[in-house]
């Protein structure tokens, strides 16, 4: 990164994290396909960070570990969350604003309404609140040695493109890849109208003490709409939603104006 420092036409500088730690797969996969096309920063967490959303932690001291440094790569590993990885890369470890931030490959699928509970998506929520351009990339596929070649041609065309045209203020992207060797494409599609059905398993640990386990299953509540991003991963299509900081629902606010009173 020092060569890019006192280059008058610096590299693209790319910011990276997930929530899956910084041991896994897919982020050291992202890292392999894009260490020729920018000076690459990875703040991921030290371990497992799945279903964090956004959160930040405020009662523990946040501890960050150098694991690496060599020309156009450092990386560490905090204690945190990921957006606190976001978080304490932009304001202690940075020598200049990234051009783009990019959260996973994460192992699993963010469509639907993981897009709620998501840490990757979190992450990437946060780059947008600091109004520069953010992705979120997931695989459907939980395995820890899941194949993310099929994705390094996609990856590297979206992560060119974003450093060259930027993306709409406060808005980042949810990409989705389906498990497959060859993709139909990409579309830009919508969150799908779909939840978890969740139960919680009972059972007794050996001390003989309850103990619950959170499981269950997805359920899509429109199977048949096309312009989805469950449909798109279906019919073999890399889904691209675009997501936004700004939780408004602008329609509702004519609909309940007349909540509105003055004392």
């Amino acid at each position: 990164m020092e060569e890019s420092k006192q280059n008058s036409q610096p590299r693209p500088f790319i910011l990276i994290t997930n929530d899956d730690g910084y041991e896994a797969k897919g982020i050291n996969c992202l890292v392999d396909m894009l260490a020729d096309m920018a000076d690459l920063l990875v703040v991921a967490p030290d371990g497992p960070r799945s279903a964090q959303s956004k959160a930040i932690t405020v009662v523990t001291p946040l501890r960050v570990r150098k694991l690496e440094e060599r020309p156009g790569l450092t990386r560490y590993s905090c204690n945190g969350t990921p957006t606190d990885c976001v978080k304490i890369a932009l304001y202690s470890l940075v020598y200049r604003k990234p051009d783009l931030l990019l959260a996973g490959i994460n192992h699993g699928s963010n469509s639907s309404s993981n897009v709620i509970y998501s840490g990757t998506v979190g992450a990437v929520m946060e780059g947008c609140t600091e109004q520069f351009p953010a992705i979120a990339f997931s695989l459907d596929s939980h395995a820890p040695d899941a194949d993310f070649e099929p994705c390094r041609t996609v990856v590297r065309k979206m992560v060119d493109r974003v450093l060259r045209e930027g993306l709409p203020k406060r808005v980042c992207l949810n990409v989705n890849f389906p498990v497959r060797e060859h993709f139909r494409g990409v579309r830009v599609v919508r969150q799908c109208d779909g939840r978890w059905m969740e139960r919680f398993e009972k059972h007794q640990d050996p001390a003989g003490h309850d103990y619950y386990w959170l499981t269950g299953d997805f359920v899509n509540f429109e199977p048949d709409a096309d312009d989805t991003d469950e449909w798109a991963m279906r019919n073999g299509y890399v889904s691209v939603v675009p997501c936004q900081v700004d939780l408004t629902h602008y329609g509702s606010i004519q609909q309940l104006k007349d909540w509105n009173e003055d004392e």
